[in-house]
């Protein structure tokens, strides 16, 4: 079995990490608040570069491989924004509903029509802090920004992030449709693959095949 760490507390992203690495024997996702390591600052001027830095600091601090996400949410009429400052857009010490409100404050004046946006997520992972190649994977989720939030579900911006072609919010889908869809699950579907050879794990269907192999 191999431990890898996830570098994140934000405990919707750790559980979808943990659905989507549920089906994949061999390997046991942690997150990093299970080891006491502590978040670093994201000084990064992009989602690759926030990534990395925080995928090294749990390598290094853990002394395991490590997965880092940094996502956000971009609005075209904002020109980018919140982009990769998503999870403080709130200010320090901000919460999903502070930086909702701060969204829908910026964006009161911009019609229907007009509010397209989009989800992206981008993995790393590294099998040590000094890794030179880190596997890096990036997943896109297109929509619009709702005039009001709808939907219970999800984290983030999912109560405002609005899918016409399901015509409901992020925040409206079950945990198997919004892996499905989104820009994390998109990526983490990519990436996975990368990561069992990388780290030289059969998957479960393979080895089960391979077992077979005198029967065909």
């Amino acid at each position: 079995m191999k431990n890898i760490i996830i570098a994140s507390n934000n405990q919707g992203k750790i559980t979808e990490f943990e659905h989507q690495f549920s089906e994949h024997e061999g390997i046991s996702i942690v997150g990093q608040q299970q080891l006491s390591v502590q978040e670093v600052s994201e000084t990064g001027h992009t989602f690759v570069e926030n990534a990395l830095i925080k995928a090294r600091n749990a390598a290094r601090c853990s002394g395991m491989p490590a997965i880092a996400d940094d996502s956000g949410i971009v609005v075209d009429a904002l020109n980018g924004a919140p982009g990769i400052y998503s999870a403080r857009f709130g200010g320090a010490n901000t919460t999903d509903q502070n930086n909702n409100e701060k969204l829908l404050l910026a964006m009161e004046d911009i019609p229907a029509g007009q509010r397209s946006a989009y989800y992206t997520c981008v993995l790393v992972f590294l099998r040590n802090p000094m890794d030179p190649s880190p596997l890096i994977c990036q997943g896109v989720w297109h929509g619009e920004i709702l005039q009001a939030p709808q939907g219970n579900s999800g984290f983030g911006y999912d109560p405002l992030f609005y899918i016409p072609e399901l015509d409901c919010s992020a925040a409206e889908l079950s945990k198997e449709q919004k892996n499905q869809l989104s820009h994390r699950g998109r990526a983490m579907r990519e990436l996975i693959p990368q990561i069992e050879q990388a780290l030289a794990i059969i998957p479960a269907a393979q080895a089960h095949a391979d077992s077979c192999s005198c029967c065909h």
